[in-house]
């Protein structure tokens, strides 16, 4: 569960509601998240076949490795004597999109549901629909409650209470199971509405502050060590923000922000009707709008005893968001540190004692494709394993690296392999590093809330690359031709826009 820090609204847990225990000893079980993926197969044991090809699905060391897609929305849908695991259902639902839209998807279950069950059959057997009325419902439930964007197309909704009506019609158990089903997803596409209604808000309220630098930048009454002076809580708060950004991105957008144009799609290019990773972009924004507001920090004091104090202070909050767990934040703090703007200070970094900075660089150093901070998040993981409380298990990842990781994953390997069958393997990997990120996103951030601060953090204005190069010669002059060709340049553009 997680909280909305602007909204103040919760989203529920995910339950069995439509499995009562009699029910469930008789349908094949699978481990709630994130243990559904074994650490040396994606799919352990959960296809005992000795064919190498069954039913159009093809096996390796019993692990499904392709299909056609058709064969593979069969084996999505249940029956009587068989549910699928919940791991495949997972990694079907996140990567079929690639293939076919989740609308058109969930028109083919409807239709393999009603046609297999004879739902739509007046004289269907009831004592049938309602062995596999708990299954079918439950494949519904683990669908909108893992991926309920997907329910913001009406088709979706459509297809969605058309199957259930049928299914609870005469049955005051089902009717119920399914009006709680849809009230929760209704509830989750509200707080989404919200949500992305604050962020907006959030946005709005942002202003470039370039021309306050037509006077000196003694005008500005506000920084942030007026607004927080202790660096744990800073962090704290930074982590707050992250939690929820993180919370709001759907397993799908991953996929859907790599979602490329397939020869076996007509040349039609799934989701290009609609944003694809809104959330996703929207947290990327955010690590972008760290890094500047730290630049502008350090950039905006005349003094260069106060630039100081500054660029120590966020060396400090740096350190306490990477002993929380917070490794977006930290790289965030190092990138505005190390734009050139700030980096050009050396009488500014002169004062500074940069001891810290150093071993938090080192952490973060990007040669050997990041090895120390991999490193230090295989450390920060297995502490959220075994951990008692929230506070251990947070665990937030340097999240541009986990988004270049699943670009390359999605780059290497094709989604379809030469037979025209579908490269399950790849996605079997996919989800693997999805489910990951889907560990991280559901703690709860255990610090207390600090509303100032937060305010100050999602909604101060900080300066354009141009005026932070600006206030940066402001306070230490050009050096070179290069840097006084340029000042006069930002001078003169401020001039004529003022």
């Amino acid at each position: 569960m997680h909280r909305c820090l602007f909204l103040g609204l919760s989203e529920a847990p995910y339950t069995d509601m439509f499995v009562d225990a009699h029910q469930q000893d008789k349908m094949p079980q699978t481990p709630p998240f994130p243990a559904v993926y074994g650490s040396n197969s994606y799919n352990n044991n959960l296809y005992k076949t000795k064919e190498e090809e069954y039913g159009g699905l093809y096996y390796h060391d019993n692990n499904l490795v392709s299909g056609s897609l058709e064969a593979l929305i069969e084996h999505l849908v249940p029956t009587v004597a068989y549910y699928p695991d919940r791991t495949y259902i997972f990694t079907f639902l996140l990567s079929s999109r690639l293939f076919i839209h989740p609308y058109e998807l969930m028109s083919k279950v409807c239709h393999l549901c009603v046609e297999q069950q004879r739902l739509s059959d007046p004289q269907a057997d009831k004592a049938r629909v309602r062995k596999i009325a708990p299954k079918i419902l439950q494949l519904l439930s683990e669908w909108t409650e893992t991926f309920p964007y997907d329910f913001r197309d009406e088709r979706m909704m459509k297809s969605l209470k058309e199957l259930t009506h049928r299914l609870s019609t005469g049955d005051e158990i089902y009717r119920k199971a399914v009006q709680q089903m849809i009230q929760t997803l209704i509830r989750s596409l509200t707080t989404l509405s919200q949500y992305e209604e604050a962020l907006a808000k959030i946005n709005s309220s942002v202003t470039d502050r370039l021309t306050v630098l037509k006077t000196k930048p003694q005008s500005i009454q506000r920084d942030i060590l007026t607004i927080c002076s202790d660096p744990f809580t800073l962090a704290q708060q930074l982590t707050h923000i992250e939690m929820e950004r993180l919370s709001y991105i759907g397993p799908e957008e991953f996929v859907q922000a790599f979602a490329q144009k397939d020869p076996l799609d007509n040349d039609k290019r799934c989701f290009s009707d609609r944003k694809k990773a809104s959330n996703l972009e929207a947290y990327v924004e955010w690590f972008n709008r760290l890094s500047y507001l730290v630049a502008t920090e350090i950039c905006m004091p005349v003094k260069k005893k106060h630039r100081a104090r500054v660029i120590e202070f966020f060396i400090d909050v740096a350190r306490e968001c990477f002993n929380i767990g917070n490794f977006n934040s930290l790289m965030a703090i190092i990138t505005g540190m190390n734009m050139s703007p700030v980096s050009r200070l050396k009488k500014t970094w002169g004062k500074v004692k940069t001891a810290k900075f150093d071993i938090l660089e080192h952490q973060m150093d990007p040669s050997s494709n990041f090895y120390n901070y991999r490193t230090a998040l295989r450390g920060a993981t297995q502490r959220s394993i075994t951990a008692h409380s929230n506070r251990e298990k947070i665990v937030i990842p340097f999240f541009s690296l986990l988004i270049k990781d699943l670009y390359f994953l999605n780059e290497g390997c094709s989604n379809s392999l030469p037979t025209g069958q579908v490269n399950f393997e790849k996605f079997w990997e996919l989800a693997k590093q999805v489910t990951d990120f889907i560990t991280c996103k559901k703690v709860e951030c255990p610090f207390e809330r600090d509303r100032k601060i937060l305010q100050y953090l999602l909604t101060a204005p900080v300066f354009s690359e141009d005026a932070l190069y600006l206030a940066s010669y402001e306070s230490e002059g050009p050096e070179n031709n290069m840097e006084k060709d340029r000042w006069k340049s930002l001078r003169s553009a401020l001039l004529n826009r003022t």
